[in-house]
Order: C-alpha cells, then sequence, then structure tokens
C-alpha cells in the first residue's frame, strides 16, 4: 500500500518513507529521515536529523527523535540515530543524536519506550527493553536486552545495564546493574535477582539457580570484587552461560558493579 500521509504533515523534500507508512497532522519527517514499511508516526510527532526508523514502529503524539545532541562537545558533522523494527514510543518521549561525526545513538527491535522517557546521545539499547514513564538515560549508556526501568530511574553517563535486570522507580544509577538484578535507591544498590522477570522470559529452574549463585557470590558474602570473580572462576557451574555472561559483563565494566544492599 501507498504511504498515508495527512495533508497538514510536513514531509521535507528528500525523506524516504516505505510502503504503508502513516504520517499524522503536524508531524514533521526532515529531509534525511528513512521510515520502514508499515510504521505510523502520529499528530505533532518529529523525526528529524540522520535517522533511520525501522518496520513497524508507532510514535505518539510529540515524541521526538533525532534532534541534536545536548552534549556541548558537539562539533559538527553528521551524526545521528538508527533504531530497528516495531519500537513503541510514547508521548514526548525523545531520543537524541551521537555527538561525533558518523556515529549513531542505537536503539535495536521490539522496545517500549513510554511518556516523557529520554535516550541521550551515543546510548546503546538491545531489545525487549521496557522503559517506564519519565525514566532517563545519559549519554554513552549501554542497556543489554529484556530490561526493564521503573519509573523516573535515572542512569549516569557511560553506565552499562545488564540484560534482564530491573532498575527500580526513582533509582539512581551510578555504576553499572549486573545482568538478572533488581536494583533501587539513591545511588542504586542491588537488592535481590529478578526472579519473577526471569521465570516470565522462560528460564527454567536450574537457570535460575544459577543466577541465585552468581547474587550470592557477588553481592552475599562478603568477598571484594576479585575475591568474587575467584570464588565464580573455580566454580563447578563456571563453563555454564549464566557464570560465562557474568564474566564478560565485568571485563567490559568501566564503572564497576554497583554494590549489594
Amino acid at each position: 500500500m501507498a504511504s498515508k500521509i495527512h495533508p497538514l504533515a510536513v514531509v521535507e523534500p528528500g525523506a524516504q518513507l516505505g510502503a504503508d507508512v502513516e504520517i499524522g497532522p503536524f508531524a514533521y519527517i526532515g529531509a534525511q529521515v528513512r521510515i520502514g514499511d508499515g510504521t505510523r508516526v502520529q499528530h505533532h510527532a518529529t523525526v528529524e536529523g540522520n535517522t533511520h526508523l525501522g518496520k513497524n514502529c508507532d510514535l505518539f503524539p510529540y515524541a521526538c527523535i533525532g534532534a541534536k545532541t545536548q552534549d556541548l562537545k558537539y562539533k559538527g558533522g553528521n551524526p545521528g540515530v538508527r533504531i530497528g523494527d516495531r519500537n513503541v514510543l510514547r508521548e514526548f518521549a525523545t531520543i537524541h543524536a551521537a555527538t561525533n561525526d558518523g556515529d549513531f545513538t542505537i536503539l535495536g527491535n521490539d522496545n517500549l519506550i513510554l511518556c516523557y522517557c529520554h535516550i541521550a546521545h551515543d546510548c546503546v539499547f538491545g531489545n525487549n527493553i521496557i522503559m517506564s514513564s519519565y525514566a532517563g538515560a545519559a549519554g554513552h549508556v549501554i542497556v543489554e536486552d529484556h530490561v526493564v526501568f521503573g519509573a523516573n530511574a535515572g542512569v549516569h553517563q557511560f553506565c552499562r545495564i545488564g540484560a534482564y535486570s530491573m532498575p527500580g522507580g526513582y533509582a539512581k544509577i551510578v555504576q553499572d546493574i549486573a545482568p538478572w538484578m533488581i536494583a533501587e535507591g539513591s545511588p542504586a544498590v542491588i537488592r535481590t535477582i529478578n526472579k519473577v522477570g526471569l521465570e516470565r522470559k522462560g528460564f527454567t529452574p536450574a537457570q535460575v539457580e544459577r543466577v541465585k549463585q552468581i547474587y550470592r557470590i557477588l553481592f552475599r558474602h562478603g568477598f571484594n570484587r576479585t575475591q568474587a570473580m575467584e570464588k565464580l572462576a573455580s566454580h563447578e557451574n563456571a563453563g555454564t552461560d549464566e557464570f560465562q555472561r557474568i564474566f564478560k559483563f565485568v571485563e567490559q565494566s568501566e564503572r564497576g558493579l554497583a554494590p549489594g544492599a
């Protein structure tokens, strides 16, 4: 089907729209924008800059995607935003372009970004993430798959949020959140594992038990980080996917892990 563009929408010359795209009244689509098949940009939403938006996405009113970075280090060029398929961005959600020429802020597939959420320059978000209302990520934050943010959670720049974790409502995240964990507080600390979330995602009892073992060694037994990693490395389950994931996560951590409660 042909795209459906409301006569009161503004689509700049040069914009590339896929099949069956819908652009609502007073929406704005910039000249460099590419929009995939079946995506809907509702009234008053904005997609601008060097932004590619995938298939079957839904942008709600007043969402603003691709605006110039707020980073004062910006020196020009053509950085942008790359967004995958089947994403929903609710009212007033914002995703800013990267800072340096040729770089991109990235959002993967099947994410739900609720109203007033903010994803800053140079963030890299994975897939199947839920970002509850008013949550925000500063620049260069990495969020792995299947993370659920509570409302008003805030993430310091350069932090990493591990897969299947849950930063709780109003959490102030200043260090990396290990996979599978629930983090709360200001600053955020690890409270327990995200057991309900893991079960809902199909984790087996054996997998959940291995996550519990990792949690106890890292956050409950009183070891310093070096001692904890040595214990994990010598554990009988060290070769499993869960243990290998935590080894890789800690190795890549730049800000250190958020501590246990």
